[in-house]
């Protein structure tokens, strides 16, 4: 997915994301959450908000989330993301120089977590 972002930014003259695992960690985090709890919400059933949940995989610089549920493939995820204002904004700030992706499976997912960092 970090590769169909990627192109997508380039179109628009950005530089490419490099993956940080940190927010790898924090994306798959939220999007097992999501699966495990039956929810979709960038704020967890606890309340953190998706920088609470980024800095506590260690990332001290979050920048901005995507997140998604039912589309079955990246490719089918990234598409409809750039057909939302919100979310094509945040693929196309070229202002963000990170990214992380989770995904998980489950009735009524899967669930997509794409975390943005600004370093």
């Amino acid at each position: 997915m970090a590769l169909l972002t990627n192109k997508e930014r380039a179109k628009a003259g950005c530089s490419p994301l490099r993956i940080d695992q940190r927010l790898v960690t924090a994306a798959r985090r939220h999007s097992a959450d999501m699966a495990a709890k039956d929810y979709f919400d960038h704020t967890s059933r606890n309340g953190d908000s998706p920088w609470k949940r980024m800095g506590d995989a260690g990332y001290s610089s979050p920048g901005a989330e995507n997140i998604a549920k039912g589309y079955g493939t990246a490719a089918a995820v990234v598409e409809g993301w750039m057909k939302g204002p919100g979310h094509r904004a945040n693929i196309l700030n070229c202002k963000l120089r990170a990214i992380g992706v989770g995904m998980a499976k489950g009735s009524g997912g899967p669930w997509w977590t794409q975390d943005f960092g600004w370093k």
